[in-house]
């Protein structure tokens, strides 16, 4: 590789990083970005959704905030690792929480497609896949009697 290529892929790279960077602070800017609950102050499962769901986006934000390495595929796959797993993250909070089945198939297809491209932008950069495991169809809220009986032992009798 000649220096006149090399420079400009080092520009390149630059210029992208430099991108995603201020997308992401752009993103996270409370004043663009208001995800807290204080807006809406309901109790019940309204609120347990909020909390969920901001708990993923903050946790989400926080991980995409990756010191550059050098290598912008590496950087590329950090990034949206974390991007990917809080789109699951919010699915999943929906999963418990919400009432349209419609929007809660399309919950289960996302936690489907983004596992499937966490696995994928991991295999193209030669790292290890994430551990296996299924995709929830159904999860029930903390506080709901089918929650309470999956800690009931097996073996009891009814």
């Amino acid at each position: 590789m000649n220096i006149l290529s090399y420079r400009k892929s080092t520009v390149v790279a630059a210029a992208m990083l430099a991108t995603v960077g201020a997308c992401a602070a752009f993103a996270h800017d409370p004043a663009r970005h208001e995800h807290s609950t204080s807006q809406t102050a309901v109790d019940g499962p309204e609120t347990a959704y909020l909390t969920e769901n901001n708990a993923a986006m903050d946790k989400m934000m926080a991980d995409m905030e990756v010191k550059p390495t050098g290598d912008v595929d590496r950087d590329f796959v950090a990034m949206m690792t974390p991007h990917h797993q809080g789109a699951i993250d919010m699915a999943l909070a929906v999963l418990k929480y919400g009432k349209n089945e419609q929007l809660k198939r399309i919950a289960q297809e996302i936690i489907v497609d983004q596992q499937q491209e966490i696995a994928a932008m991991k295999l193209a950069i030669g790292d290890p896949l994430p551990p296996s495991e299924a995709a929830p169809t159904q999860v029930a809220p903390e506080d709901t009697p089918a929650r309470s009986m999956q800690s009931m032992d097996p073996n009891i009798k009814m």
